[in-house]
């Protein structure tokens, strides 16, 4: 692929075979604020399955997530009973992997909880914005569970809470910093 030099440094170097895929997400996604609670759930619950997982695997089956993990509503979510445990662990559209599918069940019940008291998902991160990456892992293991350092910075880079993802030349870059009032609060 020829190199292209606006984008950030991961994405233009990609081989054509997950270009789309990534620039799709980076042009559009990628470190965007979400102000809906369970689109912030949804990528909470895609930022969980990449462990071990190549990003690109991922966005391959995002939309699988979607449907599997009906629209990342997060009360549907907490309700999951045993059948709904057995029907993910059969969807070869997802990743089939217990612990991560007992993640999404248990950090829907802790999110249901966190919006009681601060009214929101995106309410309870604003609360505790601005933090360093330490201070957000930390208190994410507190919180969560399969939160890892890794998902935790990317799951916080992707929506905005911690900048770092996009180099400053691309151009993606000042429309994010345009939009994300987030930024200004460091």
């Amino acid at each position: 692929m020829a190199q292209i030099k606006t984008y950030c440094d991961f994405i233009r170097t990609l081989p054509e075979k997950e270009f789309n895929v990534h620039r799709e997400y980076h042009d559009n996604a990628y470190g965007f604020p979400l102000d809906d609670d369970n689109e912030l759930f949804g990528r909470l619950i895609l930022e969980i399955n990449q462990a071990g997982l190549s990003w690109t695997t991922i966005l391959n089956k995002q939309k699988n997530f979607r449907k599997a993990y009906g629209s990342f509503n997060i009360k549907k979510i907490a309700k999951y009973s045993d059948n709904d445990f057995k029907r993910l662990m059969n969807d070869a559209g997802i990743i089939r992997n217990r612990l991560k599918i007992n993640a999404a069940i248990s950090n829907a019940n802790t999110v249901l909880s966190l919006i009681k008291e601060f009214g929101s998902f995106g309410g309870w991160l604003d609360f505790h914005h601005p933090k360093s990456k330490d201070e957000w892992i930390k208190l994410f293991k507190k919180t969560f569970v399969f939160t890892g350092g890794e998902i935790v910075n990317e799951f916080l880079v992707s929506t905005g809470y911690l900048k770092g993802a996009h180099d400053k030349k691309c151009p993606i870059y000042k429309k994010i910093e345009k939009k994300n009032p987030r930024w200004m609060r460091k």
